[in-house]
């Protein structure tokens, strides 16, 4: 199911919920009811906890979308490193340096064609790519150097590899879910709560009120999709993606 179609059932799913309570409670007011008599502290009680709650979800806004600007800041990290590798190894003999960009092309077709999407299904770093990564590290770091030009290149080869496997650790904890499940509890309790209270308000069958009840529910619902599509930063729509590798090998991923 696309996060398109689980957006826009959520949405008419909370419109009609909240319109049907409405309608339903509406018939239960006698007329001689009158909505001008609600207390004044539910109306303030009610629009300090909608404040509330709408900055608890900016909050969570922001969390989820750093996230996402962090795990992608660690791709290209890790595109950077191994573009380092592949273009500092022209000092290296032809043999040599064919060798190790065999190795970074391997690692870099398989990172773009299968773990990406690997690790949007499991949420977790894939056995292969480790062992691409540390065949890279061992063409690097098993080659001795022939000469004092060549030795000069070895250990800025050898810093560059590090910075890819630290880049790669980073994008494997970010390849999951990032926000706790305490978290969680408390927005979609907050939703309900907030939602809950308009009914306090004595709200009646018209155009416009039964508008603004339908169209509060649908914006609460479409913050909540928003953070929960920004939560896992690789694995929905909205996430991180492999364009460094691209950019940076369109010979590799085509």
């Amino acid at each position: 199911m696309s996060e398109w179609l689980v957006l826009t059932l959520a949405m008419a799913a909370a419109c009609a919920v909240v319109l049907a309570i409405v309608v339903i409670n509406n018939r239960r007011i006698p007329e001689d009811d009158d909505p001008s008599e609600t207390p004044d502290v539910i109306e303030y009680m009610t629009m300090m906890i909608g404040v509330i709650y709408a900055i608890v979800l900016g909050l969570a806004i922001a969390g989820v979308w750093e996230a996402r600007g962090a795990a992608q800041e660690t791709v290209r990290q890790e595109a950077q490193a191994m573009h380092e590798i592949s273009a500092r190894v022209e000092v290296y003999p032809q043999d040599v340096r064919a060798r190790i960009r065999a190795d970074v092309d391997a690692y870099v077709s398989y990172v773009v064609n299968d773990e990406w999407t690997y690790m949007s299904e499991h949420g977790e770093l894939s056995d292969e790519g480790t062992a691409l990564l540390e065949r890279v590290r061992r063409s690097v770091t098993d080659y001795q150097p022939a000469n004092d030009f060549e030795g000069q290149a070895y250990q800025p080869l050898v810093d560059q590899v590090t910075l890819a496997d630290d880049a790669r650790g980073a994008r494997g904890q970010n390849a999951g879910e990032t926000m706790p499940g305490v978290v969680w509890f408390g927005l979609i309790v907050g939703a309900l709560v907030t939602v809950g209270l308009i009914f306090t308000l004595q709200i009646r069958r018209t155009g416009r009120e039964l508008l603004l009840a339908g169209l509060f529910s649908v914006l609460i619902a479409f913050l909540l999709f928003l953070i929960w599509d920004f939560d896992a930063p690789f694995g929905r729509g909205i996430s991180a993606t492999a364009a460094p590798f691209v950019d940076l090998f369109p010979q590799v991923t085509g």
